[in-house]
């Protein structure tokens, strides 16, 4: 209900900027501009879902291994005692456990394209007890066939957890970020690690809080705040870690951590295949072909978000809101050098590709070492694409109920946002 409102004000709020701007100014080819977005766009969520299913294949029939060789099972009793906390909605030692820990591992390394998979898996894994609780629920209660439908089609506690952890966008090592800025000639491209390590773990620690208050979870569990502390601590070591290398040094142990665990990931699983004596390969195959189904069903979902987000900034919505910010900014006596940086931060809840062109755009016209350069770099790290999110991890299991999904997930977005300014004024 609530993705059907926002699609529908991302309409409704271009056609009010794009009368503004014909009308107001005489920019009639703005209506053109519109129409190009749409067609643009809807070629772009094709593209983007054709893209994703090789490595949806992959990945989805490497997991399928996973499971069947008893890696999955293992890691969700190891994680069972933070999990069941966390997500208290989930069986102790359910396979979704394991899932959406590899998702979490693969996100905090900056592994984007590994990550989207297994959060599709774990995502598929949380609407079959969706499913089964709902099923029995009819069995007990007499639900109607509609009423069951309509409960399969609503978003559960976990679904909400797990996507909120995935728009705080928690990553440790950002470096895609980091050879942009060496390729705009950045002094230092590095420079921005710490502060960017710093605003994402804000966003996900207030996802987490925002989310278990409204679900009702004490955090104050011993369990939970000793893994809180705990990665506290661990962030702590690794900014000191990474402040003792140079640059290039940094570059190359961060390159080498992720694709090491990678592999690392895919050579386990097909071990413990070996292990268990399955057919490494059938069980390949038999997640490939899953992965397939998924990317096709995800095109629908991933296209009408695009083409709205297009249309909105096609009609020039996103500069009228900009210059609106710098306009109250300046009027209440505050200082605006954050505010060319802003398009970046209020594009990636919408889309990681337009706030990465935002970004790049920020620094090719202000400079790599500039204020707003630095500070658009600390925004394209702080959080991940919310609305993206929602639509392909929602839209591969059919979620059509969002619940309070988006305002946790924006809620988030705006505690990364607001720290990476407090950041980049602390460290620049």
């Amino acid at each position: 209900m609530v993705l059907n409102y926002i699609w529908i004000g991302f309409f409704l709020l271009a056609a009010v900027c794009a009368l503004v701007q014909a009308v107001g100014f005489g920019q009639t080819g703005v209506f053109a501009d519109i129409i190009s977005s749409t067609f643009d766009n809807a070629k772009t969520g094709f593209e983007i879902s054709l893209g994703l299913t090789g490595v949806l294949s992959l990945w989805m029939g490497v997991m399928k291994i996973g499971e069947k060789g008893g890696v999955v099972a293992v890691l969700s009793r190891v994680l069972s005692p933070l999990f069941t906390r966390l997500f208290p909605d989930i069986p102790k030692g359910h396979p979704a456990t394991g899932h959406i820990f590899m998702n979490i591992a693969a996100n905090m390394l900056g592994l984007d394209n590994a990550a989207t998979p297994l959060g599709l898996k774990a995502m598929e894994s949380m609407q079959e007890l969706n499913k089964t609780k709902n099923e029995e629920l009819r069995m007990k209660n007499g639900l109607s066939e509609a009423e069951v439908a309509e409960r399969n089609a609503t978003a559960s506690n976990p679904m909400i957890m797990f996507l909120v952890l995935n728009t705080s966008g928690l990553t440790i090592i950002p470096v895609s970020i980091m050879v942009y800025r060496a390729q705009l000639g950045a002094a230092q491209p590095t420079d921005v690690f710490v502060p960017i390590l710093l605003a994402t773990f804000a966003a996900t620690l207030a996802g987490i809080i925002v989310v278990s208050l409204h679900q009702r979870i004490n955090l104050l569990q011993p369990v939970l705040l000793g893994t809180l502390g705990g990665l506290c601590a661990l962030v702590a070591g690794v900014i000191w870690a990474f402040s003792q290398m140079g640059k290039e040094t940094m570059d190359v142990v961060s390159s080498l951590i992720a694709n090491v665990l990678l592999f690392a990931i895919i050579l386990c699983f097909i071990l413990a295949g070996m292990r268990k004596k399955v057919n490494v390969y059938d069980a390949f195959i038999e997640g490939a072909k899953d992965g397939f189904t998924t990317a096709v069903r995800v095109i629908p979902y991933l296209v009408a978000i695009l083409v709205a987000i297009g249309v909105f900034r096609a009609s020039g919505g996103m500069n009228l809101l900009i210059g609106g910010i710098e306009w109250i900014v300046q009027a209440v006596g505050l200082d605006s050098d954050f505010v060319p940086a802003l398009p970046t931060a209020l594009m990636k809840p919408l889309s990681g590709s337009g706030a990465r062109g935002m970004m790049v755009d920020a620094m090719t016209q202000y400079g790599a070492d500039s204020f707003a350069g630095r500070l658009s770099c600390i925004f394209q790290g702080s959080t991940d694409t919310t609305f993206y999110i929602l639509a392909v991890y929602f839209g591969s299991v059919g979620i059509r109920n969002t619940r309070h999904a988006v305002s946790c997930g924006l809620l988030a977005d705006l505690a990364g946002i607001l720290a990476a300014i407090g950041v980049a004024y602390l460290f620049f």
